[in-house]
């Protein structure tokens, strides 16, 4: 940790140049008391394979507008870079990264979901693309529950 003077003009939110938050998805049948609010629990399996393929599709430069929910506030874009998502298997639990230089409402959380049902088979690998194309989508738009998100660092 440290500190430093910083400019007048500095905002926490507005000044940031990046942020990288963490998914975490548990897998087994029992979950830890000690995970409880920690981590999304999905008891079905998960394809590691289609889990990392999927987070494939979100890295670059992409319009976002599928991926976030309206507050009721109009956003001056939903265009967003996603330098990189990592994606690690442990036995029983998966950790998703997510580094960009900035990101929407619910977008982390709607982005786990679309990779959960690339990897358990309910959604294919084109649709989550053709979403990120920001063509209207119709189609369920399932989020994440927040349990399982945290916010890692803040780039300045």
């Amino acid at each position: 940790m440290r500190c430093r003077f910083v400019k007048h003009d500095f905002h926490a939110r507005f000044s940031a140049a990046g942020k990288i938050y963490r998914y975490r998805i548990a897998t087994t049948s029992v979950l830890s008391p000690f995970e409880v609010g920690r981590v999304w629990h999905v008891i079905s399996p998960l394809d590691f394979t289609a889990l990392k393929s999927c987070s494939d599709l979100f890295v670059g430069r992409h319009d976002f507008v599928n991926f976030t929910a309206n507050r009721g506030k109009s956003v001056e874009s939903t265009i967003r870079t996603i330098r990189a998502v990592r994606v690690r298997q442990s036995p029983g639990l998966f950790t998703i990264e997510f580094e960009g230089d900035g990101f929407l409402y619910k977008m982390v959380r709607m982005m786990v979901a679309a990779m959960v049902r690339c990897a358990q088979g309910r959604t294919a690998l084109p649709e989550v693309r053709q979403r990120l194309l920001g063509i209207d989508w119709s189609g369920s738009r399932m989020v994440a529950p927040a349990v399982g998100l945290t916010l890692v660092r803040v780039r300045y």
